[in-house]
């Protein structure tokens, strides 16, 4: 959600923001529903001063046993109280209405933010690790794991449809052990606090992180009023929603490992094949709630764990600063993580860190009080994926395949695994 006040004060630069999107000119309508609404408020007041006049001025003129006037009087106030009534309505109408305008626009990207309208836009800040050299043609994840029989896509085809997976044994085994690792280092070694969240939420709380209204057709809603959430993201920064908040709280950071839910209703035809794009999968989330002083510094170190775990991994990854018309709809600035994959032959998205602002926190009535001051301040939120574990675990096998089609495992992940040392063929 947008400050009104700033809009007012500068809508070109809000317009010149928007236009780094790709979007048209959006303070017009804007402003003009702001002003019939203050118009509407400002008229208001008066009838309010006025009735409270006419109501101070009956008793006045029955005490002077002056009944005709005070029959005059009541019948103006009745009238005035009407007009008040009628223009209530109309001015929970307006602002509704220009709620739902402000919903439907994105934040602003930072001015540091590349230009650009899509991932052609996005520049390479830095990278880690070098790909393996392979002495033999590499197989995706796919090929592997049903080498490997610990995955089935077309047993999930029967139960569920396209975009789902089951795997079995040592896999199944190594996709929890990466859940739980990723929280292992951020909670240990990062001062993130693990959170166990609900995964099914109100309108409020996708609205409060944007995913409603604008994406309504990308979510699983149920039958009963709730959203499965399509990242811990809703339910880590919700944490905050309509609170104020001490300063000395701050930062809070939250992680938590949950299953997701997205429908990919605009991915027809994308990554149809494998783990990459499923409608369900597991991700360790990070959420940070800052004061703005400290959100720039914070999207930093959000970023640098995340990419933590690639480097305890030995991953080969490369970070990118997203151009402002490939950013999130409510980011203000975002940096994606992508590792190497090998079976394909590129680097692919395996998180994205994001700078909110206060973007969020406005649509959540999110606030804090700073230290020795009466008045609130709306928070700043981040939030990152500090992984997607089954892209993860995509990379992994991939990175870590040999020849022979078995799958050594990272030392970090040894303990988590029994000891195991490497995944075979199921017998």
């Amino acid at each position: 959600m947008h400050d009104l006040k700033a809009l007012r004060e500068d809508p070109a630069a809000f317009d010149a923001a928007l236009q780094r999107r790709g979007l048209g000119a959006q303070s017009g309508p804007l402003l003009e529903a702001d002003r019939a609404l203050r118009a509407l408020q400002q008229r208001l007041q008066e009838l309010q001063a006025t009735r409270n006049d006419a109501a101070k001025r009956i008793g006045q003129a029955k005490a002077k046993k002056d009944e005709g006037g005070a029959a005059a009087l009541m019948a103006e106030v009745a009238g005035l109280k009407d007009q008040i009534q009628a223009g209530e309505e109309e001015e929970r109408t307006r602002s509704a209405a220009l709620r739902d305008l402000l919903a439907a626009i994105p934040n602003l990207p930072d001015a540091e933010v590349p230009n650009g309208l899509d991932e052609s836009g996005n520049r390479e800040i830095r990278r880690s690790g070098s790909p393996r050299n392979l002495a033999f043609g590499p197989k995706d994840h796919v090929a592997l794991g049903e080498d490997l029989e610990h995955m089935d896509f077309e047993a999930a085809g029967r139960v569920s449809g396209a975009r789902f997976v089951y795997l079995k044994g040592a896999l199944a085994r190594l996709e929890r052990a990466l859940g739980a690792f990723m929280l292992d280092l951020h909670t240990g070694e990062f001062g993130y606090r693990e959170m166990s969240p609900p995964i099914l939420v109100r309108d409020e709380a996708m609205f409060g992180t944007a995913q409603l209204p604008k994406f309504r057709d990308d979510q699983f809603g149920t039958t009963h009023g709730y959203w499965l959430i399509p990242t811990a993201e809703v339910s880590l920064t919700n944490y905050v929603r309509e609170q104020i908040l001490d300063e000395a709280a701050l930062p809070m950071r939250l992680t938590a490992h949950t299953p997701c839910f997205r429908a990919e209703a605009g991915s027809a035809g994308r990554d149809t094949r494998g783990m990459i794009r499923m409608h369900q999968f597991n991700k360790v989330e990070l959420v940070s709630i800052t004061t703005p002083e400290q959100s720039e510094a914070e999207h930093e170190r959000m970023t640098s764990c995340a990419e933590e775990v690639l480097k305890r991994l030995d991953l080969p990854f490369r970070t990118m600063a997203l151009c402002a018309g490939d950013m999130g709809f409510s980011a203000a600035k975002t940096y994606d993580i992508e590792v190497w994959l090998p079976g394909q032959n590129t680097y692919r998205e395996i998180s994205s860190c994001s700078n909110c602002r206060d973007f969020q926190a406005r649509r959540m009535d999110a606030r804090y009080r700073p230290d020795g001051q009466k008045g609130t301040r709306f928070v700043h939120t981040l939030n990152g994926s500090g992984l997607a574990v089954g892209r993860t675990l995509v990379a992994l096998l991939e990175t870590y395949q040999d020849e022979d089609g078995s799958i050594a495992i990272p030392d970090v992940l040894q303990p988590y695994m029994g000891g195991l040392t490497r995944i075979e063929r199921a017998r």
